[in-house]
């Protein structure tokens, strides 16, 4: 099974990239990537929810909306 990225966005000087994946019974899982940082000094965060999704649209939404989430309420990244 692949996992897709979907579109990136920024939040400030985080770069978010939600990421979806079918889960072999017709549904789907959503991640969600946020990446601080350039060159050596990158930082990347991966985040698994529990749950699936009937569509990759509404997985990655979730995906999206949990990453700008935990921005907006200061989670330590380090």
């Amino acid at each position: 099974m692949t996992t897709t990225r979907e579109k990136t966005f920024s939040v400030g000087k985080y770069l978010v990239s939600p990421l979806t994946r079918p889960d072999g019974a017709g549904r789907f899982t959503a991640s969600v990537s946020i990446r601080s940082g350039s060159g050596t000094g990158t930082h990347d965060r991966l985040f698994r929810f529990i749950g699936d999704f009937p569509t990759r649209k509404a997985a990655c939404r979730y995906a999206s909306e949990q990453g700008a989430l935990m921005l907006h309420h200061a989670l330590p990244m380090a």
